[in-house]
């Protein structure tokens, strides 16, 4: 059985240990409030340029953009989006299980990770890595969105990749962060609010140059939004980890609290036993 001794240094190591974990969860909870704020405020407006793409491509049937065109598929590029750090459960974990099992049956592929975590998994199993970028930050960076999208963009009109998906974790609430793949390229336009019906419109200056403009802004956009969800799921992911530390450190303390009680009943009654003994002796 560990000493009194032993049992003190290590309820004071755990509830060291506690202040850390809480400290972290607070500060986690005051990030997810804010990425959770972004991620909602973004959802409408990547849903309206959806519709729009949708309308537009209804509308503007035999238009031909390099981001439109399908080809066999011979190289397939996929992003991978984590978190740089951990102490979030099994976040980061559960986006490289779902990046596994998709590249698996796919024979050419070369990698772009977002994040440290992503990137060191890639690394130590010897994926082929195209780009890297590490150290993001805590919010999302649309700078860093348009530099990933354009990258790709280009590499696919370049004929080099023939698809293009990106993977990262949808946030659906503060305890559920679900990995989803969505492709980028070549781009799928999805049907209207219309049910994808043809609709007549006057393009000014040209259906091709709408198209031009409207592509890239989509895909941009796409890559924006999975940084955004991405990151209201990693805090909220290590707010619940950090959360559920700190429980476990108050129930292991309630533990070694009671056996340091315990033990300190032992050590009282053999002193009592030894005295009592003692004093018998002498009569």
């Amino acid at each position: 059985m560990p000493s009194l001794r032993d049992l003190r240094r290590r309820i004071k190591s755990i509830k060291s240990t506690q202040q850390i974990t809480k400290a972290m969860k607070a500060v986690s909870a005051a990030k997810m409030r804010r990425a959770q704020e972004n991620v909602l405020a973004a959802r409408p407006f990547a849903r309206r340029v959806r519709d729009v793409l949708g309308r537009v491509s209804a509308a503007s049937v035999g238009v031909k953009h390099p981001l439109l065109a399908v080809r066999e598929p011979q190289k397939t590029a996929f992003i991978i989006v984590t978190a740089d750090r951990g102490l979030c459960g099994g976040f980061n974990a559960n986006i490289i299980k779902k990046a596994v099992q998709e590249m698996k049956d796919r024979p050419n592929v070369e990698v772009i990770n977002i994040g440290r975590k992503g990137r060191d998994y890639c690394r130590r199993q010897g994926y082929n890595i195209a780009q890297q970028y590490v150290g993001i930050g805590e919010t999302a960076d649309l700078g860093l969105a348009r530099e990933v999208a354009r990258y790709v963009m280009d590499k696919y009109a370049a004929e080099e990749y023939d698809e293009v998906y990106i993977i990262f974790s949808q946030f659906v609430n503060v305890l559920v962060q679900r990995p989803v793949i969505q492709k980028l390229l070549p781009v799928e336009p999805p049907e209207g609010e219309d049910g994808g019906k043809k609709v007549d419109y006057i393009f000014e200056p040209d259906a091709d140059q709408i198209m031009d403009r409207l592509l890239p802004m989509y895909v941009e956009n796409a890559v924006f939004q999975a940084l955004l969800e991405s990151k209201a799921g990693e805090h909220s992911a290590r707010m619940t980890a950090m959360d559920n530390a700190t429980n476990n450190a108050a129930e292991m303390i309630d533990r070694l609290t009671l056996s340091m009680n315990r033990a300190r009943q032992a050590a009282i009654t053999k002193e009592i036993s030894e005295i009592v003994g003692g004093a018998a002796a002498l009569e």
